[in-house]
């Protein structure tokens, strides 16, 4: 076989591969429809956590539970599934970023590394600031 039939056989190949995968739904990305969903998802990996609060991204593609005890919860759309963590102050480093309302979330853990999340109004934002900002634990602080 020619190196020309040959290549245009793999690019052939990867092309209705990649055609497959995207008709087939495999390049969908999963919303949120509210508040409910969110706690429902989030029931279905952590059924002893109770939320308090949540607080959606405009995107509808993230949401973040308040668990109390300084314990956040998070439901993120990855493709057309959910991801969900329970994260401290302790497991994140969190900053505002450059957008009005938008906040950078880092997490220390090598399996998702978290992103930047846009909320419809400062409220929020500022919220999941205070939730999992640093906290000032030193023993000096506490003796004063």
């Amino acid at each position: 076989m020619s190196l020309p039939v040959l290549v245009a056989i793999v690019v052939l190949g990867i092309a209705l591969s990649v055609a497959a995968v995207h008709f087939t739904g495999g390049s969908k990305m999963v919303t949120l429809t509210g508040a409910d969903q969110a706690i429902g998802r989030f029931a279905e990996d952590f059924p002893d956590e109770i939320a308090t609060a949540v607080r959606l991204t405009a995107d509808s593609r993230s949401a973040f539970l308040d668990l109390g005890h300084g314990r956040t919860g998070i439901v993120h759309g990855i493709g057309d599934c959910f991801l969900t963590r329970v994260v401290t102050p302790g497991d994140v480093v969190v900053s505002n970023a450059d957008e009005t309302n938008t906040i950078q979330v880092r997490l220390r853990d090598f399996t998702w590394k978290g992103g930047h999340f846009r909320f419809a109004n400062a409220a929020d934002a500022r919220a999941l600031l205070n939730a999992l900002g640093p906290r000032d634990t030193s023993s000096a602080k506490e003796a004063a």
